[in-house]
């Protein structure tokens, strides 16, 4: 068992943007039950407010300084968890130029923003497609940074303007580098209610509540099935990672840190698609397709220096976990 996350309540106020996505929504409520001030924020282009669970939020655009100005004056703000960004690498593709915009120069926005209020704290949502094609079985933190689709080249991007800022104004800053998220709030409060899924397991459990086909992009794949390898990872174990890192952020040194979050373990599309068959007793219609432009073929993590820095752990590592968590929150 990990230790339990630390709280700072009385004195620590969170802005989280984003706050209404995915991995968000599971944050806040992990972050308010550690005692935190949390100020939730999102444009609710993708997410939805019903997975914050009643609790406030403000509804802005990071693009939109003279909005986000305002919130910076209005409240105190010690540090900020910026969970705001599209993630869908086939529209990154298609639409760059959306991508750029808002999850880069939002990204630099909100620093700016940070500098002139004081606030010198940052916690980003990074990603594993920041490596681009691996060239080791597991991806350590130190692997050569070769994103090849504009999502992952945005994700390093705002990680290399981190170094930066904390090199030239003292901004201290984690970047947790997500594997692919899956699961669900394993309590069942909290709805799936994404606007725009682009995951795996989620485009699944989707078909098979609409009885709708599932198409595998790409079988010709140099994997031991011809599909997609991918480590997949719980949401609650990120939201929780982030608690963790929260600690290293208001901790008595400043710096820059950067964790791989992952299980460590691998499976293909076609392993997905069997779990999900054996743990909800259904039948997917499958299609096959051609390979997707900017998926690599496998991304497998190591998260030994999480481990070891954060003192985390994931409580959720298996798959059929990730799939009932899931099916749970869609059917919520």
């Amino acid at each position: 068992m990990q230790p339990a996350p630390p709280s700072f309540p009385h004195t620590c106020t969170l802005l989280v943007t984003g706050a209404a996505g995915f991995i968000g929504s599971h944050f806040v409520k992990l972050a308010l039950t550690a005692g935190y001030r949390v100020l939730c924020l999102d444009n609710l282009s993708r997410g939805s407010s019903e997975t914050l669970l009643g609790h406030p939020y403000i509804l802005a655009d990071l693009l939109h300084s003279v909005s986000i100005e305002a919130v910076f004056q209005e409240y105190p703000i010690d540090a900020v968890v910026h969970f705001a960004a599209f993630t869908d690498v086939g529209e990154s593709l298609a639409c760059p130029d959306l991508y750029y915009q808002n999850n880069f120069l939002s990204t630099f926005s909100l620093l700016e923003t940070m500098r002139r209020h004081g606030v010198d704290k940052f916690l980003f949502s990074s990603s594993a497609a920041i490596f681009g094609l691996p060239k080791t079985p597991t991806l350590r933190e130190e692997h050569p940074k070769n994103p090849i689709n504009p999502y992952g080249t945005t994700k390093w991007m705002c990680e290399q303007l981190l170094q930066d800022y904390y090199r030239s104004y003292h901004m201290s800053s984690c970047s947790l580098r997500y594997f692919n998220a899956a699961g669900g709030d394993p309590s069942g409060q909290i709805p799936y209610r994404q606007r725009r899924p682009s995951n795996l397991i989620p485009l699944a459990l989707l078909a098979t509540k609409q009885r709708l086909p599932l198409t595998i992009f790409g079988i010709d794949y140099p994997t031991k099935d011809g599909t997609c390898i991918r480590d997949y990872i719980h949401v609650e174990d990120l939201a929780t990672a982030h608690l963790f890192a929260l600690q290293k952020l208001f901790g008595s040194e400043k710096g820059i840190w950067a964790y791989n979050l992952g299980n460590g373990a691998g499976y293909s599309v076609r392993e997905v698609i069997r779990t999900i068959e054996e743990t909800l007793h259904t039948k997917l219609l499958i299609q096959e397709g051609a390979r997707r432009e900017g998926d690599p073929p496998q991304l497998i993590a190591d998260a030994s220096l999480a481990k070891k820095e954060l003192l985390w752990s994931p409580q959720y590592p298996h798959l059929e976990q990730m799939v009932s968590h899931a099916w749970q929150a869609i059917h919520h």
